[in-house]
């Protein structure tokens, strides 16, 4: 049994973007590919899509039990876009069940045009880092998409650099969370921790303290510290100590 749908915008795309099997038939310009799944870009009408296929429901007890990655990827971006995040466009998404277990899956979304992820600026050491009002305005931007997710009990589980784009403009956008989810109690405690270590594992060669502790009063509304902040800070920094 085959659950697809197109977005009712993107009809004029249902030649090549109507069914799983003409999704599973297309050919375009390989980004990534693994055992699980694999990533393509085409370009229709001047337009680029990236389109994300799975063979795998997931690693573990998700081969077989729970919500399949492609499932859990297209209901987080929807969640994104209704928490008022940025977010890539989805075109159309669906996977397909035989007796119950997983077969594929795919999703599709609209590229973010003239983006770049920050974890390509940081290896290149793009001047924009440099530029302290710039750091200042999608710090944020990101302190409060964070904040967002964390008010909703839910963490990225992967918010890394890379999953962070930005245009040309300065505006920030969080992709790529197919792992991402709702948590509670002493778990979710421990994921927050997680994804603001993962945010300034990269952060911490690349900015300024000052710009990084400015991030965290950003994302806790605060203008300075109290004593849980200075123990939270401290398990951030920790958190991936002997890990590196």
């Amino acid at each position: 049994m085959a659950g697809w749908t197109l977005d009712a915008q993107h009809q004029e795309l249902a030649e090549d973007f109507g069914s799983l099997d003409a999704v599973f038939a297309l050919r375009g310009e390989q980004v990534t590919k693994d055992s699980m799944s694999d990533v393509i870009r085409i370009e229709r009408s001047g337009v680029r899509y990236y389109v994300k296929r799975y063979y795998s429901a997931g690693k573990g007890l998700r081969s077989f039990l729970g919500r399949p990655r492609v499932k859990a990827e297209w209901q987080n971006l929807k969640c994104f876009a209704k928490w008022g995040i940025a977010t890539a466009p989805i075109v159309a998404y669906g996977l397909e069940r035989c007796c119950g277990q997983f077969v594929r899956g795919a999703l599709i979304t609209r590229e973010l045009a003239n983006t770049q992820d920050m974890a390509l600026l940081a290896n290149v050491t793009d001047t924009r880092l440099l530029d302290p009002a710039w750091v200042d305005e999608v710090s944020a931007q990101l302190a409060q998409v964070t904040r967002i997710l964390h008010d909703h009990h839910f963490t990225h589980n992967d918010l890394k650099w890379r999953n962070l784009l930005v245009n040309e403009h300065g505006k920030l956008f969080l992709i790529d969370c197919p792992t991402g989810s709702f948590w509670w109690g002493p778990l979710l405690r421990y994921r927050i921790i997680k994804d603001l270590a993962c945010l300034d594992k990269v952060a911490k060669y690349k900015l300024s303290r000052s710009q990084r502790l400015r991030f965290y009063l950003q994302y806790r509304g605060r203008c300075s510290l109290n004593a849980s902040d200075k123990r939270r800070i401290l398990k951030i920094l920790r958190f991936f100590e002997g890990r590196e």
